[in-house]
């Protein structure tokens, strides 16, 4: 097994993040110099007023940091973006890490990045498997000549991945389509944090049985999972609940569970943490269309903020 570290990357408005910088960058040091093999990035676009910078101008500042770990995103929302645009980003990474680039991927779930990128919710599949078909393409080919339902490519691409083949692609899923197509397209499943092991115990006999009917072989199996350590469990539920409240509700109010991958008390906190936020975010919308001026709805204070817990937000990656 071995172990990476989900750099949390997520603070509420009124956090300075220039001063989270040097905090990001300590704590890159310290998971290398603790044996952390892997350094993974979240990817969102319109959070605020939860703020977050963009993971891959972010993953190249820590390159350096993280010199001898496996960087990648978890996941890179891939269905937004050109896949010319994604493939010249992807090599210029593994060029810059020295061949230790992943490229996490996914389908993204957010109307409003979808309807800011102008891209249809409904074509994130298609798009996907035509975007990662010709990456690899522009990955491997001296030139290529490409025309899909989606993109028309004519061209070669500017830098060259140092990995052979190009870097390797891990595919998100959660439904069952998904992870098989997981199979299909992907060089690994990316296990999402919220599914227990009872639900992922029979997905991963799915998947491993998809690989064999598509002829693939998985490069590994990784399984992200959220934690923190404290003296105890009541003390390291104390210390990192607050920021997990807050992460938790934001992701709420974006249309996603909010449940991790805690014990049952945990996940009952979280939850009724995530319902008075999105109650109080639906009073707002409500107080906006009636001009109301209730103090009722006020807006909650500033919790601390999600980064604090992320030194403890652990990928790790198993046989089953």
């Amino acid at each position: 097994m071995k172990l990476g570290l989900f750099l949390n990357t997520q603070w509420p408005s009124g956090h300075d993040l220039a001063a989270r910088l040097p905090e990001m960058r300590e704590q890159v040091r310290l998971a290398r110099a603790s044996g952390f093999a892997s350094l993974w990035f979240p990817d969102h676009y319109l959070t605020g007023p939860l703020q977050m910078p963009q993971p891959v101008p972010l993953a190249a500042w820590l390159a350096h940091d993280a010199e001898g770990m496996v960087i990648g995103p978890n996941i890179r929302i891939l269905p937004l973006l050109n896949p010319v645009l994604a493939a010249e980003e992807a090599a210029t990474m593994d060029l810059l890490t020295g061949g230790n680039y992943v490229l996490g991927v996914g389908l993204g779930y957010r109307e409003e990045e979808f309807a800011a990128f102008g891209i249809p919710l409904s074509e994130r599949a298609p798009r996907m498997v035509e975007q990662l078909a010709l990456m690899r393409r522009l990955w491997t080919e001296d030139r290529v000549t490409h025309q899909g339902r989606f993109y028309a490519v004519d061209a070669a691409l500017g830098c060259r991945p140092v990995t052979p083949g190009g870097p390797p692609v891990y595919v998100a899923g959660k439904v069952d389509a998904a992870i098989r197509r997981a199979a299909r397209i992907g060089d690994a499943w990316l296990i999402v944090p919220s599914d227990t092991l009872a639900t992922l115990t029979p997905q991963m006999a799915m998947y491993r049985k998809a690989l064999a009917e598509y002829g693939r072989t998985a490069r590994e199996f990784p399984l992200t999972r959220e934690c923190h350590v404290g003296a105890s469990h009541a003390a390291a539920l104390a210390e990192c609940r607050a920021a997990l409240r807050y992460k938790y509700a934001a992701y709420a109010s974006w249309g996603t569970t909010a449940s991790c991958s805690t014990s049952p008390a945990t996940r009952r906190g979280m939850a009724r943490s995530t319902r008075s936020t999105a109650g109080r975010r639906r009073s707002r919308r409500s107080r906006a269309r009636h001009r109301s001026r209730s103090a009722r709805n006020a807006r909650p204070s500033t919790t601390p903020a999600c980064g604090a817990a992320s030194s403890a937000t652990t990928s790790s990656r198993r046989r089953w």
